[in-house]
């Protein structure tokens, strides 16, 4: 299901290969029905509707024009769903503006049925939405931060707390960790500047592993001097500046790290852990922007 961008020239490709698809302005439409003719293939679509986030979605006023081509062309549409998406469920500031879109996106529902359409599915609710207003739940929820293990915000988890069991009180388990090798080490004499200009110079005889990960990667350059890792279960600091595919690591007083030892940037090792809000948070990233900005080429490993 693609719920945003697409070019009307990929219609016929996405038609034929059966994927659904948004539909939230009339020229993305009248596209699919064109091409749903040409090829005789039903376009299968997901009608998105504007009930208040001001982003995408049809607009009430235009609802008659919708509804003459929905119904004039059941022959070459699948209704798969009506949808919307709510503007910050994840924020009690924002509950009056969710329960109005809540409200608005009824009236549509009730709208078409009364004028003879209906969809298979009606789907609205994001992760934070599931969680925390459960009538938006309706035929489909649409996670996305959840499946990773994640609470969309910390108000949304104090939200859910006093519901939670006792012996589980976070019955989300987080999914992700992001590991690397130490690539190296090295020896450095009191004095000596370590990387890229003078921003850190040891100031007794050091002992450094080199880790190739740096910020191609999404290690931030503010963790220069001030990010920290996990190599044998120990917090250990980033010195130097952080480089395009590396960062170096005090290891002077833990003379049991070798290369090829493995480092952790985000997850647990033994008994301590750096975790995706600590980790966003010396970034200054939300764990949405961490999660979804890891590079592609990083080697991804699926364990159960």
């Amino acid at each position: 299901m693609i719920m945003g961008m697409l070019e009307n020239d990929s219609l016929p490709w996405i038609l034929r290969s059966g994927i659904s698809f948004y539909v939230f302005e009339l020229d993305r439409l009248q596209a699919a029905i064109e091409v749903a003719k040409s090829l005789n293939i039903k376009a299968k679509i997901h009608i998105e509707v504007e009930t208040g986030f001001h982003r995408t979605g049809f607009e009430w006023h235009e609802r008659e024009r919708l509804l003459d081509l929905l119904l004039g062309n059941k022959d070459h549409l699948e209704l798969l769903g009506l949808c919307t998406h709510f503007a910050g469920a994840e924020s009690i500031n924002n509950y009056v503006r969710i329960q109005e879109q809540i409200k608005n996106f009824y009236q549509y529902k009730e709208w078409f049925g009364g004028n003879g359409i209906n969809f298979q599915v009606y789907h609205t609710a994001c992760s934070a939405a599931a969680l925390t207003y459960p009538e938006t739940i309706m035929d489909m929820v649409r996670i996305g931060i959840a499946q990773y293990g994640f609470w969309p915000s910390q108000e949304t988890y104090m939200s859910k707390f006093k519901q939670l069991e006792p012996h589980k009180k976070n019955p989300l388990r987080r999914l992700i960790a992001w590991k690397s090798t130490v690539m190296s080490t090295k020896d450095v004499e009191m004095g000596k500047f370590v990387g890229y200009g003078n921003s850190f110079m040891a100031s007794r005889p050091m002992r450094i592993a080199m880790v190739p990960i740096g910020y191609s990667h999404g290690i931030g350059r503010i963790l220069s001097n001030g990010g920290k890792v996990l190599i044998h279960g120990k917090i250990i600091p980033v010195v130097g500046t952080v480089t395009m595919n590396s960062i170096a690591e005090d290891i002077t007083d833990r003379q049991e790290v070798n290369k090829g030892d493995e480092v952790v940037i985000i997850g647990k090792q033994k008994k301590n852990e750096i975790t995706v809000a600590s980790f966003g948070e010396s970034i200054q990233q939300l764990n949405y922007e961490l999660l979804t900005r890891l590079p592609h080429d990083i080697p991804r490993k699926i364990v159960s």
